[in-house]
């Protein structure tokens, strides 16, 4: 069945068409034609000016115009001379051609018909001569701009000062010089190929191949020119398989990256010779010339295809079955140390300080009391799982929301660092009513969110909610006073029009006024975004955008600007393109403002004999799969990575900055090279920001996937594999994916206080949940002004003894589901906690499940959340489980927790014994503290509610157990309800209230 608008079947097309040309003629039909055709240019052409015109602006905007002119002046370089190359070529090609055909009239029936298919394209030839070397021109001059980046870092290349061991030449020849070859031979091959194919064609088409019944007859020009051509193509590959010796170094094999024993003794030789045999093959072609016969190149090509399959394949393969195979790990160990030595340099993993732990299983009290320092810095809230409770707490109307995945810092409160946790409200326009949302609304009026919000790691109120340093509209707390508008952040709208006259009115929804109801408007005073105040920038972003309400609007002025490209990834992508950017910007409050912190990464797949590997792949874990906010690394597979950039973007004003953060860094020195004043010393980083930088996560996964093979300094022992680790999976989450790696302050046994860091476990590959071993990586930038802290970036590795059996976190994730173990403060089995919490609905979430070298041995400790059901209900941090050994023990707080664990005094205060609802210094922990002291109790001993309630509850519970034992249903079922009914009245003595308090706001104009 077929449309009414549109033609049934070929006849009715050609009706169609034969009416057009009756109502217009042949003439206003192809004006017609030429007129849509016209159109269509004229709104590509739009489009191409609007974008490049309003990226100019965005360039200058933020200062980084020599970044635009230099990519695109570099772009448009690739494409001409991309196109130029291919599309001269094919010209010349088609021109000679048709210059050197033979005139003769035609003798046979076969030069009879090639006549007239010559006059029937005749009148086309013209066209086609211009025509078909521009459409490949147009190809591949769109494919040389995709290599504009390799372009630069040629032009730009620097020394590494080192030398790979096989041909000993420089790093920064296989880094920078030969993807440049490469790139170069590819695009004159495939130029060759299309203007053999084009003069091919060509001669056929005039006469100068002829088909004949004896074979393929070419006159003496034609014979020339396509010898010529085969002669130039073969040499090409020549010098490709003399280059592809040097791509052996990054060739992956059955073991490792790089050259081993069958590359250097088989593939090697044979790709020299290979090289050879194409530049005979190359003189061959050429002597056609004066043998005016195609037989010897033929012969030789043949010959050279021959020699490709048996040299390149056949005896490499026959080498590796019968030589190598038999013997592989002695012949393959020299080989294997190489790539062991260059993939330690490549992802700076050659100064790892590996040492054997064992650690005590014994438990006794007054354990902890060499490491009272490190048990207050012991994280409990998870910001993975507090978002809700942040965005209950503290979001204060559904158009804000924060991150699923909230950030780890550092604060200094009082004269002491502490470890935070951070969330920035912003803007949420699916949470506006829908009755409010249009165009002005969304882009002109909710435009931006409001504040941080923070609160301690390791503290809690009575009720299991965080205990804030930073809270509130106005935002009241620790931070100092700052700038609290987030005009760029990671979940901004994709463009807001911002800014007014002087004096005039204020447009913006600033906060809302809790006490009076009403909403506190402001006007951006930045200079942040560009500005749409002329009719032909309105122009252009209306036709940028596809929004003609630039062009009518009424809440665009002579004073407003644009906000776009508003994500701090994306605005360090695209000042910064050759960088590859961490997937986790975090907030930091510095110098009055509001700061995303992001790292930067330079890259390289052609560092030599270095171990190949998918970003990613590396820096996917259970948190990636399951935030909204976080995002893996895209890069595909290198074997060269470092930190090299660490760059900031204002959420207020949306300027970035960057700061070179490893200046030794040969790949980071070629990009300043080619953006100069683009990236600054980090002599200029102020001593406020780099106390707040840190050693990135991403970098971090990746160099622990390395190092679950890389960990081992032996060839022989990497060649057997039986010392592999892997990673485990989440256990707290109950997914297949990896557990992430957290931020915590801890000492390691050869440090003598706690530092922040990155930490990660290790369990043997296969089967086995045993604990292999514990790394950590000092995070700790310092806070000196432009200089990194001495022990910053230094990885230590714990190596569990192969002989003992640690628990891993899957065996402590087992023990905890089914343990016993009983609260000294409700005087529950931790199983009956669990199960009174999941029969009414709630949910139980198992949080980040930490682990901590203390005592002498191992210590466990996870938070356990509770959340109620209902739609807004958030989780409450509820119960803190903890282990060491053998032993397990849980409590409503940490400190209870551990003093159960260790003999009714742990030797350490936690700091987290129950705190009121309004932020307030947590006690600092005394490192003299002896087994005598006694431990804090938690005010939700002195609940009477609670205690009441929890006594029903267990009543019920076991009578409940008798009756369904004895099978009596009825009964049991009464039983539940009352169960059901205790169980509530706990989670409401034990939940209580949301905070009401009202501090005195900064400013009462939202300055």
């Amino acid at each position: 069945m077929t449309s009414s608008d549109e033609p049934a079947d070929s006849g009715e097309r050609d009706q169609h068409a034969g009416m057009m040309v009756r109502r217009f003629g042949p003439v206003g039909a192809r004006r017609v034609i030429i007129l849509a055709a016209a159109v269509i240019a004229v709104l590509v052409l739009a489009q191409v000016w609007a974008n490049v015109w309003t990226n100019q602006l965005w360039f200058k905007s933020i200062g980084y115009s020599s970044v635009f002119r230099t990519e695109y002046l570099t772009k448009t370089t690739m494409f001409i001379v991309g196109a130029a190359l291919t599309g001269g070529l094919i010209w010349v090609s088609m021109w000679l051609a048709y210059r050197q055909r033979p005139i003769y009239a035609p003798v046979t029936a076969e030069l009879d018909s090639m006549d007239r298919y010559r006059e029937a394209i005749e009148p086309f030839r013209k066209a086609a001569f211009w025509l078909v070397p521009l459409v490949f021109a147009l190809f591949t001059g769109s494919a040389a701009i995709g290599q504009w980046k390799t372009a630069l870092l040629w032009l730009n290349r620097q020394s590494f000062g080192s030398k790979d061991p096989e041909f000993h030449k420089d790093i920064g020849f296989y880094v920078f010089t030969l993807p440049w070859l490469q790139v170069v031979i590819g695009f004159v091959t495939m130029a060759l190929i299309l203007s053999l194919i084009a003069a091919v064609v060509m001669h056929y088409l005039y006469g100068g191949i002829a088909l004949r019944d004896k074979g393929v007859r070419t006159t003496g020009s034609a014979r020339i020119h396509l010898s010529l051509l085969l002669a130039v193509l073969v040499l090409v590959r020549a010098v490709a398989y003399w280059l592809g010796r040097y791509n052996l170094t990054t060739t992956d094999n059955s073991l490792f990256t790089g050259i081993d024993y069958t590359a250097q003794n088989a593939v090697l030789p044979a790709k020299a010779m290979l090289a050879g045999a194409a530049v005979i093959c190359a003189a061959l072609f050429v002597a056609t010339i004066w043998t005016r016969t195609w037989r010897l190149p033929v012969v030789g090509l043949v010959l050279l295809i021959v020699c490709a399959i048996v040299l390149g394949a056949i005896y490499p393969a026959l080498v590796q079955r019968f030589k190598v195979r038999p013997t592989e790990q002695s012949l393959q160990s020299p080989y294997i140390a190489q790539n062991i030595e260059a993939t330690k340099k490549a992802y700076g993993l050659d100064k790892v300080k590996v040492t054997s732990y064992t650690p005590t299983k014994k438990t006794s009290a007054g354990q902890l009391a060499q490491d009272a320092e490190t048990v207050p810095g012991i994280r409990l809230v998870d910001p993975s799982i507090v978002s809700p409770t942040f965005r209950q707490l503290q979001g204060q109307r559904n158009y804000y929301q924060f991150g699923n995945t909230l950030d780890v810092d550092r604060y200094k409160v009082d004269g002491q660092i502490d470890d935070a946790v951070v969330g920035v409200r912003e803007l949420d326009l699916d949470g506006v009513p829908a009755s409010q949302r249009n165009w002005v609304n969304d882009h002109t009026v909710y435009t931006h969110g409001f504040g941080v919000v923070a609160a301690y790691g390791n503290e809690r109120t009575d009720d299991g909610q965080p205990v804030f340093m930073e809270s509130d509209i106005p935002p009241v707390g620790k931070l100092g006073d700052f700038e609290p508008r987030i005009y760029f952040g990671e979940s901004s709208p994709r463009f807001s029009i911002v800014g007014g006259p002087a004096g005039g009115p204020k447009r913006e929804l600033d906060y809302p006024r809790t006490s009076s109801g009403g909403e506190q408007r402001t006007t951006y005073t930045g200079d942040g975004g560009v500005g749409v105040g002329s009719w032909n920038r309105k122009l252009a972003y209306a036709v940028k955008f596809h929004d003609l309400n630039f062009l009518f609007s009424g809440g665009i002025n002579s004073e407003s600007r644009v906000l776009d490209t508003r994500n701090p990834v994306d605005r360090v992508k695209k000042v910064a393109p050759w960088l590859t950017v961490d997937g986790d910007p975090y907030p930091v409050v510095e110098g009055g403002h509001v700061q995303w912190v992001v790292d930067g990464y330079t890259t390289s797949a052609h560092y030599p004999n270095s171990q190949l590997q998918s970003l990613g792949n590396a820096t996917t874990d259970a948190l990636t799969s399951s935030s909204d906010n976080l995002r893996r690394l895209a890069g595909g597979r290198v074997n060269y990575i470092r930190n090299s950039v660490k760059a900031t973007v204002d959420a207020y004003t949306g300027k970035v900055t960057m700061y070179a953060w490893d200046k030794k860094d040969p790949v980071l020195k070629a990009w300043m090279s080619a953006f100069p004043g683009t990236v600054k010393s980090m002599s200029k980083i102020p001593a406020g920001l780099m106390s707040h930088l840190r050693y990135p996560e991403d970098l971090f996964k990746v160099q622990r996937e390395l190092l679950t093979k890389y960990h081992v300094t032996d060839a022989g022992q990497f060649f057997q594999g039986n010392d592999q680790w892997q990673i485990p999976t989440d256990p707290a989450r109950g997914n297949r994916e990896q557990q992430p790696p957290y931020y915590l302050s801890v000492a390691m046994p050869d440090q003598k206080s706690p530092t922040f860091s990155l930490t990660s476990t290790f369990i043997p590959t296969g089967d086995r949940q045993n604990l292999a071993a514990f790394m950590t990586v000092d995070a700790d930038a310092g806070s000196t002004p432009g200089k990194k802290s001495a022990g910053y970036g230094t990885f230590r590795i714990l190596e569990m003894p192969r002989n003992v059996t640690v628990k891993g976190p899957g065996q402590f994730q087992n023990d905890i589901n089914s343990s016993q173990a009983v609260s000294p403060t409700t005087k529950q089995t931790l199983a009956q906690f669990l199960t009174y919490n999941k029969q009414v609905g709630s949910e139980v979430q198992e949080g980040n499940l930490l682990t901590l070298p203390v005592g002498g041995g191992l210590l466990y400790v996870e938070p356990i959340y509770v959340r109620a059901a209902g739609n807004t209900s958030f989780p409450l941090l509820k119960a803190v489980v903890v282990g060491f050994g053998d032993k397990l023990a849980w409590d409503t707080t940490l400190d209870g927790a551990l003093n159960e664990l260790f003999g009714g005094d742990s030797g350490a205060s936690a700091g987290d014994s129950g705190q009121s609802s309004t932020p307030s210094k947590k006690p600092s922990p005394s490192p003299s503290s002896s087994p005598s002291s006694k431990p804090s109790k938690s005010s939700k001993t002195d609940n009477p509610e609670l205690k009441s309630a929890l006594a029903a509850a267990n009543k019920w519970y076991s009578q409940g157990e008798k009756d369904l034992k004895n099978g009596d249903f009825a009964a049991y079922g009464e039983d539940q309800k009352k169960l059901k009914a205790a169980i509530e009245r706990a989670i409401e003595a034990q939940g209580g209230a949301a905070p009401s308090s009202s501090p005195a706001p900064k400013s009462t104009d939202g300055k």
